[in-house]
């Protein structure tokens, strides 16, 4: 057997690390192989606190799934980077890594339940926001997904932004659809577990909304911890096991030149040194 090492961001938002940790117990019970969960950084338990249970169960193989929506630099390089140190750190020790779930069709039905949940009709316009990132293809990643619903959901349209690191922000995608003639939003977040960022994500939504009263928001809840997403994952570890990876990589700023970011052409990965944060010492 070779054991699922789920590998998460973390936060600092401590619903949202037990709604991880309860998400990996799901997947545990739905395959026979084993399954350690943990987190780059921010939250207990630290990635190498689960690669050295599974190790100490016999595991000398692991396959890991990035619990990540989007291919960015934590997907991209961080775990891998981690990855690489815990193959350090226990000699004779395998890995094969799997990709992150992306616009796959159970995330879209998923986040068109969330949408209907939230009162989304024909009349609603919506607002994907994502979390940011200073990789072009990870925003387009998210761009992609506003487009895939906006034609397979049956409402007036769906624009995107970001909380974080990229334009536009929340408020920005709100005025956007404002200025477009939305006089009923839901904002929909792009993100699977509760945290610091999606509670930001519906405190800018409320903002706006209160100097807006001539439009009715809402906001939709996150993905979160549920059968679909459990089955996602477990696709994506037997697809590293089977060396079936299909990763988009025509426009990953670490193996083609982009304009503005051919700095980052093949760039050494290196694990995600955090030096202040003591759940993760390494």
């Amino acid at each position: 057997m070779t054991p699922l090492l789920i590998a998460g961001h973390g936060t600092a938002d401590a619903e949202g690390a037990a709604q991880f940790r309860q998400f990996v117990k799901r997947v545990a019970g739905r395959i026979e192989e084993p399954v350690a969960g943990g987190f780059i950084e921010l939250s207990p338990p630290p990635l190498r606190e689960a690669v050295a249970e599974l190790v100490a169960g016999g595991a000398r193989r692991l396959a890991t799934v990035p619990l990540m929506l989007v291919a960015a630099g934590h997907a991209k390089g961080d775990i891998p980077a981690a990855l690489a140190r815990e193959r350090s750190r226990h000699p004779g020790l395998s890995t094969v890594y799997g990709r992150p779930l992306g616009p796959h069709p159970a995330v879209l039905n998923l986040l068109r339940e969330r949408l209907v949940e939230a009162g989304a009709g024909a009349e609603t316009t919506v607002l994907l926001v994502g979390r940011g990132s200073t990789d072009p293809d990870a925003n387009a990643e998210v761009a992609k997904v506003a487009r895939l619903l906006a034609e397979t959901t049956g409402v007036a349209g769906v624009e995107y932004a970001f909380v974080s690191l990229a334009p536009p922000d929340t408020r920005a995608g709100l005025t956007r659809c404002h200025r477009l003639g939305a006089r009923h939003l839901v904002v929909l977040p792009y993100f699977l577990f509760t945290g610091v960022l999606p509670r930001r994500v519906e405190a800018q939504a409320r903002d706006w909304a209160a100097g807006h009263p001539d439009t009715r928001v809402g906001v939709a809840e996150v993905l979160g911890d549920c059968d679909p997403l459990a089955d996602l994952v477990i696709e994506r570890y037997r697809e590293a096991l089977a060396g079936d990876i299909r990763m988009n990589c025509d426009t990953c700023v670490y193996r083609v030149a982009m304009p503005g970011h051919l700095h980052r052409v093949g760039a050494v990965q290196t694990p995600h040194e955090h030096p202040h944060d003591h759940a993760h010492p390494h």
